[in-house]
Formats: structure tokens, sequence, C-alpha cells
């Protein structure tokens, strides 16, 4: 019987102090495993495909272009560190000790905020593109966006230690046996989050978007107005009406995609689950992070030149001299 029960603890060695393994079944555990880890290829792939691409060739290189990098490098690190983690955490025991979890924890975080941040700056660099186009070149230039790049990250890297400070200081704290992994948050510094991290962020996504959709369909409607004088007025409202749905999808998918994988975990946390681990919230925690294999196929796949730059990506042709000069726009 000793022997039958110190197969279900993580470390039999201390049968008093040890957790118990997760008892899925192995079908399940499999499947969980085949579903995870592809979600987790596909992010690492296709934002992987995003850095060559913009780091690669030089017409590529614009304001703009900087802002997908940034959040192409940390949906990079979502799908290759905080996926995996999360798999294994959610499968098995946690053997690599505190400090790593540590580590785990602050990287985790750092990545996960600086890609809110780069939405963000995302959000800000359309607003002006679409809104102020006259004065876009003088207000976004390589080296503001440059330099806001940086400091999202070094933001980001901020702000994270304000989650993990306990855990390098008392890294036991919250720990009840060993081999549990927790990420522990009280509740104002949940509530710091919720609302710097979820909050702010979606109103100001929101209400620029807001701002671009209005602009869009204003300037498609004088457009339509400016052309019926000179061409037939059935053909020209079918195309201006088009124009106008295309706006609003367009950007309906990017506010509800981002709503749709972000609402649910920070529904959790304004509920007061205090604890972030396996138990509580790692369903709405993976659907969190999935954001970052979508958001290249909503900020990239929209883009002519992605489509293009995949292709001289597969075939080798951008390994020949010269082809970093290519044509892509």
């Amino acid at each position: 019987m000793e022997v039958e029960d110190g197969a279900k603890l993580c470390f039999p060695q201390f049968p008093n102090t040890s957790c118990r393994k997760p008892s899925s079944p192995w079908p399940q555990t499999l499947l969980i495993y085949i579903v995870c880890y592809s979600i987790s290829l596909t992010t690492v792939t296709l934002n992987l495909l995003i850095i060559i691409s913009i780091s690669h060739f030089r017409q590529l290189h614009t304001p703009t272009n900087i802002l997908l990098l940034s959040l192409a490098v940390s949906d990079l690190l979502v799908g290759l560190v905080v996926m995996p983690v999360e798999v294994l955490k959610k499968t098995s025991c946690w053997f690599l000790g505190d400090f790593v979890c540590f580590l785990n924890n602050y990287l985790s975080i750092i990545i996960v905020v600086s890609s809110i941040g780069d939405i963000v700056l995302i959000s800000v660099d359309r607003y002006v593109a679409i809104c102020d186009p006259l004065h876009y070149n003088t207000r976004i230039t390589m080296n503001r966006v440059k330099l806001s790049v940086c400091l999202c990250w070094l933001y980001s890297a901020s702000y994270s230690f304000l989650f993990v400070k306990d855990d390098l200081t008392q890294p036991r704290r919250y720990i009840s046996c060993y081999g549990e992994y927790l990420l522990f948050i009280d509740y104002f510094t949940g509530l710091i989050d919720l609302v710097l991290s979820f909050i702010v962020p979606v109103t100001v996504i929101v209400a620029l978007y807001l701002r671009v959709f209005a602009v869009a369909v204003s300037q498609a409607r004088a457009m339509c107005a400016h052309i019926t004088a000179v061409t037939h007025q059935l053909s020209v409202t079918s195309k201006a009406k088009k124009s106008e749905l295309k706006a609003a999808r367009t950007l309906g998918v990017l506010v509800v995609v981002f709503l749709i994988c972000y609402c649910p975990y920070y529904c959790v946390s304004l509920l007061g689950d205090s604890f972030v681990n396996v138990s509580s919230a790692s369903h709405v925690l993976f659907v969190f992070l999935c954001n970052s294999c979508l958001n290249p196929v909503i900020y990239a796949f929209l883009y002519p030149w992605f489509k293009k730059a995949v292709k001289l990506i597969v075939t080798l042709q951008m390994l020949q001299p010269g082809s970093c000069e290519t044509s892509m726009l």
C-alpha cells in the first residue's frame, strides 16, 4: 500500500510534504499535449515568419512594421516559453525548483504585458495614420517608434517585478507542498493588474478604433459623393457599402478577438480568484495566451507583403544575393 501511495506522489521520499501527481487519464493527457503543443508550434511558426520577413526585407523597415516586429517577438516567446510551461503545470508535477519557478513567472508576465503594450502602440499608429495622415511622417518616425518599443519592454520588466518580488525573497511562502507550481497575487495587486493590463488598454484600443472606424466610414461616404457626380449612382453606392462593411469587419475582428481572449481571464481575477494555477484558471489562461497565435493572423495576414514574403522564405529565394532589396509593396 505504501508503494502504491508513493507512486502517486511527486516526491515519494517526502510523503508528508509532497504533492500528489495529477490524476488525469492518459488519453485525456495525450489530447491536451497534442492540442496545446500544436497551438504552441503554430504560434512560434507564424510569428517567426513575421520576424524573418520584416528583418530581412529592407522595404519592410517602416515604423508600423517595427511595431509588428516587437509584437511578433513577444508572441513568439509566448509560444516558445509560456505555453509549454502551462502544459507542463497542468499535466505533471513541478520538478525544476523555486528559482526556475520565479524566473518563468517573471518572464511570462514580461512577455504578456509587452504584447499588450505593442497592441496599444499599433492602435495609436493606425489612429494617427488614418485620422491625421498629413502629419503621420513627422509624428511617427523610426526613432520615436524604436524608443516607444524600448520603453514598452522596460515598463513590462519593471511592472512584472511587482508580481514576483515575494517569490524572490520568500520562495516557499505560499507553497503548500513540494511539486506545486504557484503564482500568488493578492487582491490589491490583482486589482492594479486588472486596471493597468485590461481596463486601460481595452479602453484605449476601443476608443481609437471607434474613431478610426468613424473616419474610415466618413472617407468612404465622401469618396462615394465625389464619384457619384461622374459615374452611375447605383454601382458606386454598392462599392461604397462594400468598403464600409470591409472597414467595419476588419476593425471589429481586431477588437472582438482581443476581448474574447482577454475577458475570461480578467473576469476570473475580478471575481476574486487570487491564485493563478492549474486548479483555478488554467483553461482561461490558455485562452488568454492564444491571442498570441491570433495576432499574426490579424495583423500580418491582412498585408499582401506578408504572403509574398512567406513565399520567398519557403522557396528559399531569400537566400539569394540581393534578396533583401526585393520589392515587397
